[in-house]
């Protein structure tokens, strides 16, 4: 099955934590570490690509951090994976780097006969992953499973 990165859990549960603060309250990485006990380098990291790719503001200084500046309700899972991991594709062969006459990323890719259903489950979790919005994944789910618990 496919899963997720360690560093998009950590980015996820960054975003989760920062949602909750007040408006224009910072965050720091070792903050969010210490709260959430995930190892600094890698979390300040993905927090670090996470202001690079503008979903984060990045405040220097003694008093500084992080701050979400997109509202998560317009960014998807997906756009999330790709700021973090880079384009997703379910398989090797289905990630193209440079233009087609570069080399083959897979060794039977001539003679494999997979490829095109692959292909097309490829799309439909890109597809999936992107109508999951981040509000939606860490701020609505809770209360979502909190109300099917109680139709049971």
């Amino acid at each position: 099955m496919n899963r997720i990165n360690r560093k998009v859990e950590y980015a996820l549960m960054a975003l989760k934590l920062m949602s909750q603060k007040v408006p224009g309250e910072l965050s720091t990485a070792k903050e969010v570490c210490e709260t959430l006990h995930t190892p600094f380098d890698a979390t300040a990291r993905v927090m670090q690509i996470m202001a690079q790719k503008n979903l984060l503001r990045s405040e220097q200084g003694a008093q500084g951090g992080y701050q979400i500046t997109r509202d998560l309700s317009k960014i998807s899972l997906q756009e999330l994976l790709e700021m973090i991991e880079g384009p997703q594709a379910l398989v090797k062969c289905m990630h193209r780097e440079g233009d087609e006459e570069s080399e083959m990323v897979c060794e039977i890719q001539k003679t494999c006969t997979i490829a095109s259903p692959l292909s097309a489950l490829s799309h439909r979790i890109n597809d999936f992953f992107r109508q999951v919005t981040l509000k939606e994944l860490l701020l609505e789910s809770q209360n979502g499973r909190e109300s099917q618990h109680g139709r049971e």
